[in-house]
């Protein structure tokens, strides 16, 4: 298992992930709408001139089978960074192979290099197999709005 940085020739693959993280989540009801996401949106915005977030890519066998797309935050009553995780996706058929784990574990080495508080996310209440991952990780659930859990993970 290998976690790299994406980078401007993952465009494509990149797209590919968020449209899969979109299915996923509109099969278990997290998400109804219209996937606004394209490849030149995600050109301008993670490979412009101001990347607005990262993304990381799990690989087997030179193989990209999960993606981890995360941006920073910035408290001022803190004076420190924190990280945001947007999507976390693992390929259905290599889930529970260790690709999550090492893409959260590149990620906290982020946080720590960039001396972040915390790493923050949220997830459908539905995917009770991500929260049973998340909780083994030691993340906690912070607040609960309906079907919509919120976690911290200070790694």
């Amino acid at each position: 298992m290998r976690v790299r940085t994406a980078t401007s020739d993952d465009v494509s693959l990149i797209f590919s992930f968020i449209k899969k993280k979109a299915e996923f989540d509109r099969n278990i009801g997290a998400f109804s709408g219209v996937l606004q996401a394209s490849e030149e949106k995600i050109r301008k915005t993670l490979f412009g001139t101001i990347p607005f977030s990262y993304v990381l890519f799990a690989e087997i066998a030179e193989r990209e089978i999960g993606f981890a797309l995360y941006g920073f935050r910035y408290s001022s009553f803190t004076g420190q960074p924190s990280i945001w995780l947007d999507d976390l996706y693992v390929n259905e058929e290599r889930r529970s192979q260790g690709a999550g784990t090492a893409l959260m574990s590149y990620l906290a080495e982020i946080a720590k290099q960039n001396d972040c508080t915390y790493i923050a996310w949220n997830a459908d209440a539905r995917n009770t197999r991500g929260l049973s991952f998340y909780h083994r990780l030691g993340a906690e659930i912070t607040e609960h709005k309906g079907n919509r859990c919120f976690l911290r993970w200070t790694p």
